[in-house]
C-alpha cells in the first residue's frame, strides 16, 4: 500500500506553525518558573475524550487531599461538567473551554493559573482536552505527563498514536475491567508503550474503583 508523506517544506504554513510553538515553548518555561517559584508540582494529563482522565484525577484529588493543597485546571471544548466532578473531589478549580481548540496551550494555562492563589496550592493537576495528537506539540510547564489510553479504544490506539506517549513521563492504561469484552489485552499494550518509550512507566487502573491507583501515585513520586 502506497503510504504519502509529506516532504521537506510542503505542509503550509510552516513557517508561522514554528513560530507559534516557538512561542508557546518559551510560555510554558515561564509558567513553569512561576510554579517552582511557589513551589507548586503541576501533572499535565492527556488521552482521549472518554479513556478516564478526569476519573483519574478524581482518583488522585480523593486520595492525595489529605497530604497536598490541590488544584486543577480542567480542559474542555465546552460545558463545565468534569471541572464539577473534580471539585466535588476537594480540588479548587478553574475550567478553560477552548471552543473549537483541540488542545490546551501555556498561553491558556497561564490565565487559568492567574485566577488561583498560588500561595494556597501545592499540586496542581491540568487535564487537557480530550485529543491523541494535538497535546503533543504544547508543552504546558507541568513537571510531569501523563497520557491515559483505555482498553476500550481497541488494540492499536498506542501505535497508531505513538507521539503522545513518547512524550509521557507515565502511561496509564484504564478500564482494565473490561478487557475481556473488549478482547484487548492490557498486557500486549504495555509491550506496545514499552516499544515506544523503553523507561515508560506504565500502570493498569480501573479508575471507577481506584484499582491500580497506588502505582499511578508512586510512579509520581507523591
Amino acid at each position: 500500500m502506497k503510504v504519502i508523506e509529506p516532504g521537506d517544506g510542503e505542509i503550509l504554513d510552516i513557517e508561522l506553525e514554528e513560530d507559534f510553538l516557538r512561542r508557546n515553548r518559551e510560555l510554558a518555561a515561564e509558567n513553569r518558573r512561576l510554579l517552582d517559584k511557589y513551589g507548586i508540582h503541576a501533572i499535565d494529563i492527556m488521552g482521549s475524550i472518554g479513556s478516564g482522565k478526569t476519573s483519574l484525577v478524581v482518583q488522585m484529588a480523593t486520595r492525595l487531599k489529605q497530604k497536598y493543597k490541590i488544584a486543577a485546571i480542567t480542559g474542555d471544548v465546552t460545558t463545565t461538567i468534569d471541572a464539577e466532578r473534580v471539585k466535588a473531589a476537594g480540588a479548587s478549580v478553574i475550567e478553560i473551554n477552548t471552543g473549537k481548540e483541540c488542545h490546551l496551550d501555556a498561553n491558556l494555562v497561564r490565565k487559568a493559573i492567574s485566577e488561583l492563589d498560588l500561595r494556597e496550592i501545592d499540586l496542581l493537576f491540568i487535564e487537557n482536552v480530550g485529543n491523541l495528537i494535538c497535546p503533543v506539540d504544547f508543552p504546558l510547564g507541568s513537571h510531569q505527563r501523563i497520557a491515559v489510553v483505555a482498553v476500550t479504544e481497541g488494540p492499536y490506539t498506542v501505535v497508531k498514536h505513538p507521539f503522545i506517549f513518547g512524550e509521557a513521563d507515565i502511561a496509564v492504561i484504564n478500564k482494565i475491567d473490561l478487557c475481556q469484552a473488549m478482547l484487548v489485552e492490557p498486557e500486549v499494550l504495555k509491550e506496545q508503550l514499552l516499544r515506544i518509550k523503553p523507561n515508560l512507566m506504565v500502570a493498569k487502573t480501573n479508575c471507577m474503583t481506584g484499582e491500580g491507583l497506588e502505582t499511578v501515585v508512586g510512579s509520581l513520586g507523591l
